[in-house]
Order: C-alpha cells, then structure tokens, then sequence
C-alpha cells in the first residue's frame, strides 16, 4: 500500500558532514582500486540482502505454484512447561471425543502426527453457537448443523429422496452449505489417526479458526468496515504469534482450513471486498486449505466444495457408485445456474442459449432465486440423467456444482483451466482428458458448438470418461464419520490432511539431506 503521506525532508548536511564523507569516499575507492574482486563480491552481497527485504515488505506471496519447499529446520523439539496443562484442558474440554488408540506400528503415521490447538472459543464455538448472527438475512444454524453436514434431507424433500435416490442411501443425504467446510474439518480432524495431543511429537499444527464464518456476516453492508472484517483474523494472530511452536517454525508447519474462497481473504485496499487475513505477515507461512486457491500461491491448498452426499462407509460408498455407473442416462448435456444479468456479454447466457437450441439434447435448471442452494434435487436428478454438465466459472472461477456434477458420474464440461485443473490436483486424474471435455470459452465465443462437439465423443469413450469420474468419486467425498470411510478408502479429508503431512514431511526432508543447505547456513552465521 502505498504511504499517505510524504517521507520528511533530509537535514542538510553541514560542511564538516561533507568534509568527512570526502575523506571516506576516497579511503573506499583506493580500497577498491586494489580489491576488484572485494568489490564484485560486495556488491553481489548488497543485492541479495536489498532483494530479501524487498520481498519480505509486500504485503503479497509470492510463491508459485512449483515454489520449492522452504529449508526449515524442525528437528529440533522444544519443550515447554504449559505442555501438560495444555494436554489436561484439551482433553477436558473434548470428553465425548475418545482418543484415538495408539498403535503399535509408526508406519500409519511414517509421515507424522497433527497437533490441534486449543484456540480461545471466541475463534471457533462462539462464532458457531451464535450462527444466527453470522448472516444478516437468516439464520445459519441449520446450514451449520450436524457438525457441518447441515440438516438431513426427507421423505417431505421433495419426490428425489423417495424416486431417485435408492431408499438404503436416504440417510447419507443432507442440505449442506458449500462454506462449511471450517466445521467439517474441525470435527474430522479430532478424531484423525495421526492426532497428537502431546505437542512436542508433532511435526504438524493445526489452527481450527472459522475465518470464514468469522468474516461472513461483516460482508454485505455499508455499516461494517475493513476493521470489523479483520477483527478475529489479527486477534488470532496475534494469539498464535506467542505459541512456541508457531515461533519455532514461523508457521512453516502450521496449516488451516479456511472455508471460502481465497479472494475473500485478501483483501488489499479497505475498501475493497473481504479480509485481508492471507495478506497480514503472520499468515505468509501458513499451508492453507480453500474451496479455491490463488494457483500462484504456494501455501493454498484446493479441496473440493462439501456436497450433499456423505456416506458412513464405504459399502454406502460403493452402493452410491454403482447407482450412479449403472444409471440410465437420456440426455447429452445439460446446464445448471443462472444468469448474470449485471455482466455485459454473460458467458452463462450464451451457454443457455446453446441449450435452449440443442432442444431435447440438453436440459437447464434455471438457478434464479434459490432454487439451487445447497444442492437441491433438481440439480442431482439432471446431472443423474445427462452425460455432460456444464460448468462455466461461477462468481468466481470455481463452483460448487462441478462436484455435485461428477458425484453424479456426470462428465465435466470446462471452460476456463482455473475451474479445475490448477486447483484439486491432489483430488483429480493428472490426465484431464481422462475425466472431462475442455472447449475454450473465446471459441463458444465466436461460435462453436457445443453440442457439435459432445457429439464427436463415441460411446466407448463416454463410458471411459464416466468410470473415471466415478472412481475418484471418493476424493470427492466428505464422510459422515467422524473416523472416515474406513481403513482402505480415503475421502476428501483424509486425501488433504495426508497431502499436508507428505508436504511437511518433504520441507524437513530438504533440511536434512541439501547440502546446498549447510554452505548456505555457513555463510548466513
């Protein structure tokens, strides 16, 4: 940002100043006049030390997407006397929650164990107990009940419970918000294999802040300013910069799950829409778990949208993918959403058209007012019956829908790489063509059509595409057990907090075995 006011003017030096800088001007070029090499080296010095604290004082990340890991060393433990006290409340505080059974093998952990922080409950339980303030609308208490999932679906919800969806999988269907995914993970984190209650064996560290919530209902009015939306984030931080760990690390080994996309998070003028939470300096170490990532940023981590279905097991698991393989499906495509009037030349209204055109080919669910929250039945029985679905970037470049689509076995349909491809890379196939249809939107644009082009697909290769859709159904997923699908399956949690552990583990890796690293730590003493 820049400053809003000028830098004050120098004092004018006097004439001794300048009669000692002769002195000391021409002392450093006798020196360098016999020193070439002295001065190089110098000078390579001066740029790089000028370049960190250049990077250092941007308020943004600068972290690519193929960043390398960061060398940290986190082998040395630190020990502290809160340790047991800290345990002892913890475990206080969670007495319906068992601890999880040690085992007697170190290989379901070889990547290490997650350390979950006992936050002050202004964090996480006050801002959940008074969801009815999280919105200045209605109420959110039942879009975050039932530790997340929302409220369940029934025989009253419409003809889909009691038609489509097979009566022994009724139960594993609930309304829930696309933005709850800071309470899922919370819940599921607790009871995780890999959960220590003892800090000092943790190689990971877990921050349970419900950012999102926290900032929701601060964003839809005039009343509330930048400093309302940024309250809890720089409380939080300000709380988790005196935890031994976080100081140990800088945050390196800390992650979290904040529930909305990332734009919403960085904020960079005041006025502007969101927190600026990702932005503030504490968080520019920090892994990151979003519905959407910034693909340039190293530390956010895509996973998918939560969906309706979350099955108890996998045999509930396996029952939802056969139905869906073996579904009869009449139509070629079909598209769900609505336009946006507001926006000149609406990317959605084109493809709306090209589907009214494709007449019995394609069907539309017309997502005006809120026919489509939360993943209504109209939705599940179109992408149910079509073989492809649309998915055009939403109000941002992701959407929910393209997981309510292929939980579906539908095929994806898409229009921008962002929607997709550089965001779940640990949840999809590597191969995109192997799962879904990419048509650029500049050639829909300027004519093509989509149905010409769905059509060109033979039914082999549909049938490929959909199994392949269908069997990664369960990264998709986010059980309705707090301990997962099972053993041998993993959903969505599980792949993300693995995919976390497997990251940490590789920083502590690359401290250890570069031997660029020592030469490095030599030249900095």
């Amino acid at each position: 940002m820049l400053p809003k006011t000028d830098p004050p003017l120098l004092k004018s030096k006097s004439f001794s100043d300048h009669s000692s800088s002769y002195y000391y001007c021409s002392s450093i070029q006798t020196f360098l006049s016999t020193h070439p090499r002295s001065w190089i080296l110098l000078c390579i010095l001066s740029l790089q030390i000028f370049l960190l604290f250049c990077i250092y004082s941007l308020p943004v990340s600068f972290s690519f997407h193929h960043f390398p890991p960061p060398l940290v060393n986190t082998s040395s433990v630190i020990t502290t006397p809160q340790t047991t006290a800290t345990t002892t409340a913890i475990i206080k505080e969670e007495e319906d929650i068992p601890i999880p059974t040690p085992t007697q093998t170190n290989d379901i952990c070889s990547d290490g164990r997650v350390y979950v922080y006992e936050l002050p409950k202004m964090f996480n339980r006050e801002l959940s107990e008074k969801c009815d303030e999280l919105n200045p609308w209605n109420s959110r208490c039942e879009a975050i009940s039932n530790k997340g999932l929302g409220r369940k679906y029934t025989t009253n919800d419409g003809r889909i419970i009691g038609k489509v969806i097979p009566d022994k999988l009724k139960s594993s269907w609930y309304f829930t918000d696309q933005f709850a995914s800071e309470i899922i993970y919370h819940n599921r984190i607790l009871r995780h294999k890999c959960r220590t209650f003892d800090p000092t064996s943790a190689s990971a560290y877990y921050l349970p802040f419900y950012a999102g919530l926290a900032v929701g209902k601060y964003l839809w009015s005039d009343n509330y300013t930048s400093v309302h939306r940024d309250y809890h984030s720089v409380k939080l931080l300000r709380w988790v910069q005196k935890q031994v760990y976080f100081k140990r690390s800088k945050g390196w080994d800390h992650f979290i799950m904040l529930g909305r996309i990332s734009w919403d998070f960085r904020r960079s003028k005041d006025n502007d829409w969101g927190s600026s939470f990702i932005y503030m300096p504490a968080m520019h170490n920090i892994t990151r778990l979003l519905i959407e990532r910034n693909p340039w940023d190293y530390f956010d981590i895509g996973v998918p949208y939560p969906t309706g279905f979350h099955p108890k097991n996998e045999s509930e698991l396996t029952q939802w993918q056969d139905f869906a393989r073996t579904r009869v499906r009449k139509t070629l495509f079909s598209f769900a959403g609505a336009t946006r009037g507001t926006i000149k030349n609406d990317f959605r209204g084109l493809l709306l058209d090209q589907c009214k055109d494709s007449g019995n080919r394609c069907k539309i669910v017309d997502c005006g007012g809120n026919r489509c929250v939360n993943g209504s039945s109209a939705i599940l029985e179109t992408f149910l019956e079509s073989d492809f679905c649309l998915q055009p970037r939403g109000d941002s470049f992701t959407r929910r829908s393209i997981f309510d689509c292929m939980i579906a076995g539908s095929i994806p349909v898409f229009f921008w790489h962002r929607s997709a491809y550089y965001q779940y890379e640990w949840f999809l196939p590597s191969e995109p063509e192997s799962y879904s249809v990419y048509i650029d939107r500049r050639d829909v644009i300027n004519g093509t059509s989509i149905r010409g082009v769905l059509e060109k697909f033979s039914k082999n290769e549909v049938r490929k595409m959909r199994d392949k859709v269908i069997e990664y159904v369960p990264k998709f997923v986010y059980a309705d057990s707090r301990d997962g699908l099972g053993s041998s399956t993993q959903d969505a949690f599980d792949v993300a907090i693995d995919g976390v552990l497997k990251r940490f583990k590789a920083h502590r890796n690359m401290w250890d075995t570069k031997d660029e690293n020592t030469t490095i730590r030599k030249l900095l003493k």
